[in-house]
């Protein structure tokens, strides 16, 4: 067989799969939403979906934690529907399709904290029914789902995912299940204690979820059942639920949209020139020299321009290791090459388009809302050069394992010297590693495809706007006053 046939065959058997695990996955995530009613309103400003099946149950209201929306929270919602509960979640301020940013001092239990139990009020007051409201909240919404029990009356049964709270008493919330990943050692273990710890005349359990973490346990089938238990044995229900995997549904969509960029990358004009690689020495001082100098330089600016914590930062920061990375390797003799329209837009409408709404339906939000795109244009003025530098970097899709390592570890490196310089002020950025980790997986990946094929320019210029893209939605709007 000819080399040629072979790539040919290799690439078709590919795309085969990838369209055969979309469709399995597809099938898989839309099975859960079979027969239950979703429906979009609002609570005042709050955007809130109402899930509920053929007869209407006992209403759970559904928190999401930090960096979260309800998106996030939609398989403990349907899993509730179909075990006949009327089930709510909403966005906090500030985030998912939330329009108001949050407000107050995040380290004050009357700041940030108590405009978040106010609002969580808001929603259990206009969705009560005769039957206590039960709670459900993952993480940040853990605290305040508690506080908000403690201060309304006709609340029922609590179910805390990765919880810390201590507001927790032995004898309050009476009726309690704390549910945490084997993977959270810490939350494991103030579970166990919060449990062990206890009035006689309290009902409450600990159950560790396997193989999960502080977002997997989102996914987890085992503590999705565990949720349902524990409400059906409060309200006296014994219809049992099955709980679908729709974890591995997610995974596998977002795979199979991933797995399929190659074969589409194939079909763009092949211009792409491998740019000489970098002596070792070179490389180096590309990738460590700038990341070290751009938080020297930025975090004593102290500038607070976007209403999104520390993104201002983050774009001065990005804006100043691409510009000096830009400029070493131009001093050098790597530079950007011609642009091509149509890998651009491949790289635009494959990411925000099929894998960008495929996460908004089945698994965080990922649609901005109008208030969002300016901060995504501010972004961009950071994204963009570095992304371009990374491009160029990892030789347009053709350098080596350790090089890609590298450059993204001095990043992840740089983020972390500007929090050792201003832990109080950038604590935030911790979190926004993740995030990175997640975007050289998957969309770096595509990226690397489509510069193999047409160039770092193309690619590295997409990869700013999706970067851009991906930290805009992510990160919840707050405004530093009251």
């Amino acid at each position: 067989m000819r080399p040629g046939l072979t790539d040919t065959l290799r690439h078709r058997l590919t795309a085969l799969a990838a369209l055969a695990l979309i469709l399995l996955s597809l099938w898989q995530l839309e099975g859960a939403r079979r027969g239950i009613d979703v429906t979009h309103l609002a609570i005042g400003d709050t955007p809130v979906t109402r899930y509920s099946g053929a007869a209407p149950g006992p209403v759970v209201v559904i928190a999401h934690g930090f960096a979260g929306s309800r998106e996030m929270m939609q398989g403990y919602a349907l899993d509730l529907a179909r075990a006949g509960y009327t089930a709510y979640t909403f966005d906090f301020l500030g985030h998912g399709a939330h329009t108001r940013p949050m407000s107050g001092d995040v380290t004050a239990e009357d700041g940030t904290t108590r405009r978040l139990v106010d609002q969580t009020k808001a929603v259990i007051e206009a969705t009560r029914t005769d039957t206590p409201t039960a709670l459900l909240g993952h993480s940040m919404a853990t605290d305040v789902l508690v506080r908000v029990a403690a201060e309304t009356e006709g609340t029922g049964p609590l179910v805390l995912l990765s919880a810390f709270s201590r507001e927790i008493t032995p004898q309050a919330p009476p009726d309690l299940i704390l549910i945490t990943g084997a993977w959270e050692p810490g939350l494991t273990d103030f579970a166990r204690r919060t449990v062990a710890d206890t009035a006689s005349d309290t009902r409450r359990a600990a159950v560790i979820a396997p193989r999960s973490d502080h977002v997997s346990i989102l996914q987890s089938v085992v503590a999705r059942q565990a949720a349902v238990d524990w409400l059906n044995d409060s309200y006296g229900r014994a219809a049992p639920t099955q709980i679908p995997a729709t974890g591995w549904g997610l995974i596998g969509l977002l795979a199979g949209i991933v797995a399929l960029t190659p074969t589409l990358a194939r079909a763009l004009p092949h211009h792409a020139v491998p740019a000489a690689p970098l002596r070792p020495v070179r490389f180096l001082a590309v990738a460590l020299l700038p990341a070290i100098a751009a938080p020297l330089i930025a975090v004593p600016l102290d500038i607070a321009v976007l209403p999104v914590l520390v993104a201002d930062y983050l774009a001065l920061h990005l804006a100043l290791l691409g510009a000096l990375q830009l400029l070493l390797l131009w001093r050098f003799g790597l530079r950007p090459g011609g642009l091509s329209l149509a890998a651009l837009l491949l790289i635009l409408v494959w990411g925000l388009g099929a894998f960008g709404l495929a996460l908004d339906r089945y698994g965080a939000n990922f649609v901005p809302n109008g208030g969002r795109l300016w901060i995504i244009a501010a972004l961009c003025v950071g994204t963009v050069p570095f992304m371009l530098a990374d491009a160029l970097l990892s030789g347009a899709g053709h350098g080596p394992l350790w090089q890609r390592m590298t450059a993204r570890a001095a990043f992840l490196g740089s983020l972390a010297l500007a929090v050792t310089l201003d832990f109080s002020g950038l604590f935030f950025l911790i979190l926004i590693a993740p995030v990175i980790v997640l975007f050289y997986i998957v969309f770096g990946l595509m990226g690397r495809w489509v510069a193999q094929r047409s160039g770092a320019t193309s690619a590295g210029l997409g990869l700013g706007l999706l970067l851009a893209w991906a930290l805009g939605v992510s990160f919840p709007l707050f405004a530093a006053g009251g």
